[in-house]
């Protein structure tokens, strides 16, 4: 039953998230304690002393910081539009989403490399977007280790303790950390709850800011469509070279849009964070289709 439910989950959580938003995003509140639990239910599920940062990492996060850059400097010289050139900047930048391993495990991904390059991509971005927002966005007076610290501070807040905890459990009370990870199928359930109430805040979001930018908001969100479906393709093209496709594709593509919005209201225009609000609906209908079809696929071969 629940392997029936679970590919129409996404697509209802869309729905309802933009169906209901004025009274979904007053509940976001609620998201971070989600993230808190997803997070501390994978960490328990895998033996963090053991986690060694891959090849396949190494090159994702590579194509992250170049096509990122890259992306950025041809959409301004070829449109001519800062906002446009910075939403590419934002939508290829923004870090890898902190539940991803949920979705990819779903679909068969190796756990340990997800739950690793959740942590290294995270810290990557930390590292690399001070230095890149300096040139780009409009802080360019914040000193680096400022801007480091305060994406640094968004980040490890979400990481950092749920980590911690697991690490102690599995150092500590190995027999607790084996019972919390029992659970670790529930991770599923609560993160489509924290969607839902994401698309929700994101959605009333987008319906604030579109008086008078129609237009852009429009290009947005068709830029946002283009750079969901070529991060899924060459992270997925950058899995199968080190033999893990799932990984690949969901490492690259699936971002921690809570965070690129926030960086994008701080550093760029803000009208760019409509990118990740649009990406993140593309995002999951491609991942909803994928757990439909996943099983299909299993059963064929």
């Amino acid at each position: 039953m629940q392997k029936k439910i679970k590919p129409y989950i996404l697509p209802a959580a869309i729905v309802l998230g933009i169906g209901f938003h004025h009274w979904l995003g007053m509940l976001t509140g609620i998201t971070p304690v989600l993230i808190f639990v997803i997070l501390l239910l994978t960490f328990c599920s895998v033996k963090l002393t053991k986690l060694r940062p891959s090849w396949l990492e190494a090159c994702i996060a590579a194509f992250q910081v170049v096509f990122s850059i890259t992306g950025y400097w041809l959409t301004r010289t070829l449109s001519g539009n800062n906002i446009l050139a910075e939403g590419v900047l934002i939508g290829i930048l923004c870090p890898v989403a902190a539940s991803v391993s949920v979705v990819a495990c779903e679909l068969g991904a190796n756990r340990e490399t997800v739950v690793s390059y959740t942590v290294v991509g995270n810290l990557m971005v930390a590292l690399v977007a001070p230095a890149v927002f300096s040139i780009v966005g409009v802080q360019q007076t914040l000193p680096f280790w400022t801007s480091f610290w305060l994406i640094l501070r968004k980040i490890a807040t979400v990481l950092a303790l749920p980590y911690l905890i697991a690490l102690l459990l599995q150092t500590f009370f190995p027999k607790v950390n084996d019972a919390v990870a029992k659970y670790k199928g529930a991770a599923f359930y609560l993160w489509a709850t924290a969607l839902l109430l994401t698309l929700g805040k994101t959605m009333d979001y987008i319906a604030l800011q579109h008086q008078g930018n129609e237009t852009t908001i429009v290009w947005l969100a068709v830029i946002s469509l283009l750079l969901c479906a070529v991060q899924f393709t060459i992270g997925k093209l950058l899995g199968y070279h080190f033999g893990d496709t799932i990984a690949g594709g969901q490492l690259f593509a699936q971002k921690n849009s809570a965070i690129g919005i926030w960086m994008a209201c701080l550093y760029l225009h803000p009208l760019t964070s409509v990118v990740l609000a649009f990406y993140s609906i593309w995002a999951n209908l491609f991942n909803s289709w994928q757990l439909w079809y996943y099983p299909r696929r299993k059963q064929s071969t």
